[in-house]
């Protein structure tokens, strides 16, 4: 089993048992009610057809071997095909009905997957593969649809054969219990294949996430691939995935290919016996030869929906593995816990760390005893090595982790009383990376506010450099950005990142700055634009540059999830402490000063 040791389950996953697996499916199908009263008339239509059309046949073997004539033999066999074309009809029809709901409730399903993928925080992205979370919301919703159009089928089959139950125990009760008879041993093979035919579909599942998850990574990450020239190393890593979902596969193909032909020999050997007593029988009269044939006739069709019900069990068990996954992925308990929703109105901007403890696993510990009161309208620098805790205090404020001890207020007011849709409304925020969607650089713009005219973008573009910068893209605020903003360079993103925060009008915003280097006309610009924004909102930035760190109203110097030095800029490089440190191995060589004076060396 070494082999297969990566297919894990994820922390998220639970066992759901069958009926509430089944009954969790049937509640996804209450909208669907009226499609499935028609199927089921049609259903209950097909069966009494497929079960009269043995016994029809069978009455035929009877009066043709008492009166054989031309004229009825022709009438019959006209009769049966037109059966055959009203049964061809009828199963259209009830495969129309089925899909049709079927696709609705996979719709609904993917919808609802979704939605729950979305509104997770993003703790949760940080523990499982978003390649994996993808192939739940597609493919195994998909597995689930066709799941039941197999169950319909096999139902359909299921009433036909107990109608044939009916009309044989009719005709001849000792061959009909010998029939029966056969039922415990079908079935009992059947049940023992169950377990194991989960068990390797749901690896295979998960093999086959583990090889969107490689897809999506190397897909994301190719142009740093070719950069370092690993086309032949992330091969390997996918192809380390393709194999191992492979072998999975394999595994499950002979798995569920031994349960058909045993059952299928087992039924050989039933006929056998059925065709030996049955014979017997009509050989010393007890019953007609037409009676005889009607029970070897019916056999295939009163054992067809076991052996049709093994026969899909691959099927069967995928669909209720991906069932298991998706309702999984809906439930998943939030690691954020708000423990009211209120209304949110429009913030001043206080912002309280009150003996604020924070950790991302037992073994990590971030912020201990953290205090920190930030003014309404305050612009605040943090400045740190990496690992200080700076990022993390800026996802606590926007509330993508939760903190186990201690209190954050906003405006006075606790953070996890809030309706977090209304209060992330009023946060402006931009990533070291900052990340464009596919689409015209006005739909960007418009990401968070979708009803801002566009002459309102003009004007504030035009105040960011008079605007230059927008003039430098081929269309203005209609030029392509490409997938993840690639046809714009890192400070256009950042500039069009930052007209995002400007139009929604923040009450908090709150920044980490990219450490890519730029132009400084690009750099000017780009101070433009976060004067814009921190005029009007309390704004937490985490500083790479020293033109936004002199810009700050205070400096806090974290270190190891701890304030050690806060002050002004000046302030803290007098003190000649852990800040006059970090600005003459970082933000030294960015000072003007700093530059005059290598001017001047190289000129000497």
């Amino acid at each position: 089993m070494g082999f297969f040791a990566g297919l894990n389950d994820e922390k998220y996953d639970r066992q759901y048992k069958d009926n509430e697996l089944v009954q969790r499916m049937v509640n996804y199908f209450n909208t669907q009610i009226s499609r499935l009263v028609y199927a089921s008339i049609v259903i209950i239509l097909l069966a009494v057809i497929g079960a009269a059309l043995p016994v029809i046949v069978s009455r035929i073997v009877d009066m043709i071997q008492s009166q054989p004539s031309p004229s009825v033999i022709f009438t019959v066999g006209l009769a049966l095909v037109g059966v055959a074309f009203g049964l061809w009809g009828l199963n259209w029809l009830r495969r129309g009905l089925i899909v049709r709901a079927v696709g609705d409730v996979v719709l609904d399903m993917r919808s609802r997957a979704f939605r729950a993928a979305a509104e997770h925080d993003l703790s949760f992205y940080d523990q499982f593969s978003s390649g994996r979370i993808v192939s739940r919301i597609t493919s195994d919703t998909n597995d689930f649809g066709q799941l039941v159009v197999i169950v319909t089928d096999v139902i359909a089959q299921f009433i036909q054969a107990i109608l044939i139950a009916i009309v044989l125990f009719r005709t001849e009760v000792r061959l009909s219990f010998l029939l029966i008879g056969f039922l415990p041993f079908i079935f009992g093979i059947a049940a023992g294949f169950r377990a194991w035919a989960r068990n390797v579909t749901r690896r295979g599942m998960k093999a086959m996430a583990d090889v969107n998850a490689a897809i999506k990574e190397t897909i994301s990450g190719i142009s740093i691939a070719k950069n370092f020239r690993q086309e032949e190393g992330v091969f390997k890593s996918f192809d380390e995935s393709n194999q191992q979902s492979y072998m999975v596969n394999v595994q499950r193909g002979f798995v569920l290919s031994l349960v058909f032909p045993t059952l299928n020999a087992l039924g050989g050997i039933f006929v056998g016996v059925l065709v030996y007593v049955g014979g017997h029988s009509a050989a010393v009269g007890a019953i007609s030869i037409g009676a005889w044939y009607l029970f070897i006739m019916s056999l295939d069709q009163f054992f067809f929906p076991v052996l049709n019900l093994t026969s899909f069990w691959a099927q069967i068990q995928a669909g209720m593995s991906a069932a298991e996954r998706v309702f999984a992925l809906i439930d998943a308990d939030p690691n954020v816990i708000q423990d009211e929703k209120q209304d949110v109105p429009r913030l001043k901007g206080e912002i309280h760390f009150d003996h604020m403890y924070f950790r991302y696993s037992d073994k990590e510990p971030v912020l201990t005893d953290f205090n920190l009161l930030i003014q309404p309208g305050e612009t605040l620098a943090l400045v740190g090595h990496t690992g200080a805790g700076k990022s993390s205090i800026a996802k606590l404020i926007a509330r993508f982790y939760e903190f186990q001890q201690g209190r954050l207020m906003i405006d006075g007011r606790d953070i996890r009383k809030f309706d977090l849709t209304q209060y992330r409304r009023q946060l402006g925020i931009v990533s070291q990376v900052p990340f464009l969607f596919s689409g015209t650089v006005a739909e960007n713009i418009r990401y968070a506010a979708p009803g801002v005219p566009e002459d309102e973008m003009l004007r504030l573009a035009k105040r960011i450099g008079d605007g230059e910068w927008l003039e430098t893209l081929p269309n203005g605020l209609h030029t392509e950005v490409g997938e993840r903003g690639g046809r714009l360079s890192m400070g256009q993103r950042q500039l069009v990142a930052l007209m995002r925060v400007l139009v929604q009008n923040p009450a908090i915003f709150i920044l980490d700055e990219a450490t890519a280097s730029i132009d400084p006309f690009t750099e000017w610009q780009i101070q433009q634009a976060l004067n814009l924004i921190l005029k009007n909102s309390t704004s937490i930035l985490i500083a790479h540059r020293l033109s936004t760190v002199k810009a700050a109203d205070r400096i806090v110097v974290m270190k190891k999830g701890t304030i050690i030095e806060e002050g002004s800029h000046e302030g803290l490089l007098n003190q000649n402490g852990h800040y006059a440190e970090l600005y003459n191995t970082y933000f030294r060589h960015q000072s003007l000063a700093y530059v005059e004076q290598a001017k001047d060396m190289i000129a000497k």
